[in-house]
């Protein structure tokens, strides 16, 4: 949860990098969300006999800066631009590579904390 907090914090930053596990917990977290909502809006629909997706809706549209600004940052860790997420097969690849370890042109690494060592 604290990975999820920490993404919203730095709503629409789109400079810096984001760790592997920053981004694939922002990502759990948000599909969790996304789906008891989805089925409390199922739940809804069949109660009352109408449509309740604008939760869920409502939801998307709050999360979509935070979820860019996370997968911008998630790029820059293993040392690409941001409009790599625009292309399908390859920005999954960049995600799951490991960042580049130390600093980098995008900003410090982020496993490390300011002592240097991991955290």
């Amino acid at each position: 949860m604290h990975w999820y907090v920490k993404v919203l914090k730095k709503y629409a930053v789109f400079s810096g990098r984001a760790s592997r596990q920053e981004y694939w917990m922002f990502f759990l977290f948000n599909f969790i969300f996304a789906f008891v909502l989805g089925f409390i809006s199922g739940l809804l629909s069949g109660a009352t006999n109408t449509d309740q997706s604008v939760l869920s809706t409502i939801y998307q549209l709050a999360v979509f800066l935070p979820s860019l600004a996370v997968g911008v940052r998630r790029m820059h860790d293993t040392e690409h631009s941001g409009w790599w997420l625009l292309v399908p097969i390859v920005n999954l690849v960049f995600a799951v590579t490991p960042g580049t370890t130390g600093e980098n042109k995008f900003g410090p690494d982020p496993n490390r904390s300011a002592s240097g060592s991991i955290g």
